[in-house]
């Protein structure tokens, strides 16, 4: 039997596709049937990102501004000292309280060993213990004082507004720094009314993140919050996403690419990494019934919102085994020399 026996070559038109085969014999290759399954339709829309939580630092006591170590746009870190306020006459009274507590600590302690050897009354005993605890939460008070003359960040993100200068004087309630967080991000988006009954049932949306390289290139939703009535202007019912904690290279005011799921259908699907690409063709290896290898171009579609498989529109049936890997299965042509 020629070698020709074994290889043959052939390019037919199917549907409109141009079917490639090279029949070989195949060692050993995984396989995954074309099947038909029930996949999310979606409704893309535009959203923007925007911070869950945006506050604004009040002064707690009453002080002149001796340092503002931040600025509109400053990225600052949980726990970063932002303002500082004059505390010399809030530490002198800090010292004090200091002092009165050591002060009568030891009058407690020495009072209290005679009343064990039942040399005095328990009343002084008593009044030198109330006198302690007095002590003690007039130091708890004055180092709350203290500490309030230095103002650190609430949570980790971005100065969007400065209401004092250095040199002022602030007094108890007043604004000092507005900032939103980066650490918890939502999407706003305005669904039209025509799918809002559809959104509402299946409550999950996929949010697509559009930066080259960044890693996840998109994340499911499902903590979402639908307004419960429409905006009488533009007639869209507004929903807040919120996303799950991550790093996913996004900030508040940008626009973002929303897919909600609207309803479910049937698609043929097959692995993902089981579709090669050369140029702008796409195509996969199908082992048939006798062992034999085929290339066949395909035309696929929507891949799904986890990224393991995609679907396809034309050049497979259901049931044929799809070559999960398509290196291996070239490898298994490279060593017929024919591929």
């Amino acid at each position: 039997m020629s070698a020709m026996s074994h290889v043959v070559q052939r390019l037919v038109v199917v549907s409109g596709l141009f079917l490639f085969a090279f029949q070989v014999a195949a060692d050993s290759v995984n396989t995954y049937p074309a099947a038909y399954a029930e996949v999310d339709t979606v409704r893309e829309l535009d959203g923007v990102i925007e911070a869950v939580n945006q506050a604004t630092i009040s002064a707690q006591t009453t002080g002149r501004v001796t340092r503002i170590n931040v600025d509109v746009d400053d990225y600052v870190t949980k726990g970063d000292v932002l303002i500082t306020f004059r505390d010399k006459k809030i530490r002198s009274a800090f010292n004090a309280a200091q002092a009165n507590l050591d002060e009568a600590e030891k009058e407690y302690s020495r009072i209290k060993g005679i009343y064990e050897k039942k040399l005095i009354a328990k009343a002084v005993l008593d009044k030198a213990e109330a006198r302690y605890k007095s002590t003690q939460a007039q130091l708890a008070e004055a180092k709350e004082a203290l500490e309030n003359t230095i103002v650190r960040a609430p949570y980790s993100g971005i100065v969007v507004k400065r209401h004092i200068e250095v040199g002022e004087l602030a007094q108890p309630g007043r604004a000092l720094l507005t900032g939103l967080s980066l650490e918890a991000l939502r999407v706003r988006v305005n669904v039209p009314q025509n799918i809002i009954v559809a959104v509402r049932k299946y409550s999950q949306a996929q949010v697509i993140f559009q930066q080259a390289g960044k890693q996840p290139n998109s994340v499911i939703v499902n903590d979402m919050r639908i307004s419960p009535f429409a905006e009488p202007e533009t007639h869209t019912f507004e929903i807040k996403a919120n996303l799950p904690n991550a790093d996913y290279g996004v900030y508040p005011g940008m626009f973002i690419k929303v897919a909600f799921v609207t309803g479910k259908e049937k698609h043929l699907l097959i692995p993902a990494e089981s579709v090669t690409r050369r140029s702008e063709v796409n195509a996969v290896y199908i082992l048939d019934d006798e062992k034999q290898l085929h290339y066949r171009q395909v035309r696929i579609g929507k891949t799904t919102p986890d990224g393991k498989k995609v679907e396809v529109l034309a050049g497979l049936t259901e049931g044929e085994q799809v070559v999960i890997d398509p290196v291996d299965a070239a490898v298994q042509l490279k060593r017929q020399g024919k591929h």
